[in-house]
């Protein structure tokens, strides 16, 4: 059994997720922006607990760190939460993953959610923080976060996931891929599982793709992790 944490648990891929994890049987922390949004019958009482926090909102980021740290040192983080269209797109899905990793407990699983969509982002980090990141920007910015974290502590292996486009609340109805294997490959990399590789894979449907260059590039990775140093004031470590 396992200690895990999955971020944006209430609706879509990080709450079939979340079930998931906990009819496995583990110890599922949620968080949520919103604690109305857990309306299912049982929906609080099955978790471990339950983390709310506006990932929009650095102040608010921190204090997600602070909730979770009182849970202690978690065997899994899933870095699920994320915007589609919204001026916070950077923030959400990149800033806020960066804190999270940076502030809480190193656990021994690291698992971010990426997008196929990243293959057309910008490596111009001037729109981490001048408003004008896309979506793409920032699923590019997260993989390569994910793959700059593999192997960087001891006990910590860390992998970045595209879940598909599927047909959840931001996929859309006629999303194209299966719902059931949008979690799946996540629960897997969560949950202790023999992968190859170890660390630093680029996941798609439980079989490893080749991301954008970048991702994999050191020097665009420690220019991306030093502007996120240099924005939040917090470091990686």
């Amino acid at each position: 059994m396992a200690l895990i944490l999955v971020t944006g648990a209430s609706s879509g891929l990080g709450r079939d997720t979340a079930h998931a994890l906990a009819d496995d049987g583990h110890d599922v922390v949620v968080h949520v922006r919103n604690p109305s949004r857990l309306t299912g019958a049982g929906d609080t009482a099955r978790w471990k607990g339950v983390i709310t926090g506006d990932l929009a909102e650095v102040d608010q980021i921190r204090d997600v760190a602070r909730q979770a740290g009182g849970f202690g040192r978690f065997d899994a983080v899933i870095h699920n939460a994320g915007v589609l269209h919204s001026p916070d797109v950077s923030t959400v899905n990149t800033v806020a993953p960066y804190l999270l990793t940076a502030l809480m407990d190193k656990p021994a699983r690291l698992v971010y959610l990426s997008s196929s969509m990243h293959r057309t982002g910008s490596t111009d980090l001037r729109r981490l923080a001048d408003g004008t990141a896309s979506y793409d920007d920032s699923k590019l910015w997260v993989t390569a976060l994910a793959l700059a974290c593999a192997s960087r502590w001891e006990g910590t292996t860390s992998h970045a996931v595209d879940p598909g486009w599927v047909p959840t609340r931001m996929g859309g109805a006629g999303a194209p891929d299966d719902l059931a294997a949008g979690h799946q490959t996540q629960v897997w990399l969560a949950t202790g599982h023999d992968v190859t590789p170890a660390t630093g894979g680029y996941w798609y449907h439980r079989q490893t793709q080749t991301p954008h260059p970048a991702a994999q590039d050191e020097a665009f990775q420690a220019r991306l992790v030093q502007e996120l140093e240099r924005l939040t004031g917090v470091s990686l470590g």
